[in-house]
């Protein structure tokens, strides 16, 4: 994939690093001089420039990159860039960086955010992961279709620990994507039993995220198992 990265600071320079591991072609975009080091990522493409103006985007050929990122420090230039690519440049994946939690509820469809990545939030987000048991924790937040991924570890009183994925009535909205079971990385199937333990990570509407910790831990009103 092409990938246009605005913001070739630290957080910038990490992810186009990670990218280019991972075989994608990325560009990085800075209108700060000083911010164009080519020898810390020497395999991607640099661009001296703002990436607020349409003529700096054109210059980067944003119409050929898959996914934008928006990765500057400042939270009024990662919405306009967002913003851009997706009405300008018809973008198909852009991800956002938020720098102050207080303005989170901006980055939305309407500014073309697809992901909104909030750095402050998920690091109290690891800091509660780690302790919190039957406690939900929200990871990543999904503009479109207002759904999170949230992580649960399903404590040992739980009701279902030893059941049957398959055996479960979970919340309408809700998805079980993968089990984390120690250093064990599980797809679950129907027929995987949950454990005390398992950290289980789902995406979920918002509005069920409640009912979905009130399952796993138990204090569920109607929803649980299938008869």
């Amino acid at each position: 994939m092409r990938i246009a990265i605005a913001g070739a600071g630290a957080v910038g320079r990490s992810i186009a690093g990670e990218l280019l591991e991972n075989g994608h072609e990325v560009l990085l975009v800075d209108k700060t001089p000083t911010a164009i080091s080519v020898e810390r990522v020497p395999r991607a493409e640099w661009l001296l420039a703002d990436a607020c103006e349409i003529t700096s985007l054109d210059e980067a050929a944003l119409q050929r990159c898959n996914v934008v990122i928006a990765a500057t420090g400042d939270d009024k230039v990662n919405l306009v860039v967002s913003l851009l690519a997706k009405t300008e440049y018809a973008v198909p994946r852009v991800v956002a960086r938020v720098n102050n939690p207080k303005n989170e509820w901006l980055f939305n469809e309407s500014w073309g955010v697809d992901v909104a990545v909030s750095t402050p939030r998920l690091m109290s987000a690891l800091v509660e992961e780690a302790v919190s048991v039957g406690d939900l924790v929200r990871l990543l937040r999904f503009s479109h279709g207002d759904a999170n991924l949230v992580e649960l570890t399903l404590p040992p009183e739980s009701e279902l620990a030893g059941t049957r994925v398959g055996e479960v009535r979970w919340p309408e909205d809700t998805s079980l994507v993968t089990i984390i079971r120690g250093t064990r990385v599980l797809a679950p199937t129907v027929e995987d039993h949950l454990e005390a333990g398992d950290e289980l990570l789902f995406v979920a509407a918002q509005s069920r995220e409640e009912q979905l910790e009130a399952l796993l831990s138990g204090r569920g009103d109607g929803v649980g198992q299938e008869e």
